[in-house]
């Protein structure tokens, strides 16, 4: 039981800890609550659906998304995981 405890523990910490390296550079430009229009001209991030943060970052990675900020994003969203995606829009929705 007591091993249980600690590797959930662990686990949840490493989880935290992922999503924070992985939004560490989205928060400069869109809040710390995703409540901010990026540069003045991106969605507000935390107003979106999960399933639409998802197709946005994934198409910003494939650069199928995305207008003014198409090549700021496409930077970030390259070095996201399908799961970092999938990650970071659960996290964002659920504030």
């Amino acid at each position: 039981m007591k091993k249980t405890l600690v590797t959930l523990s662990v686990a949840a910490i490493a989880a935290t800890s992922t999503f924070a390296a992985n939004t560490a550079a989205c928060v400069g430009c869109h809040g710390a609550n995703f409540e901010k229009a990026a540069l003045g001209k991106s969605k507000i991030v935390k107003d979106m659906a999960k399933a639409d943060i998802i197709t946005a970052l994934k198409g910003y990675k494939d650069g199928s998304y995305g207008g003014a900020m198409k090549g700021v994003m496409k930077g970030q969203a390259d070095k996201l995981s399908d799961a970092d995606i999938e990650a970071i829009a659960t996290q964002i929705t659920a504030k």
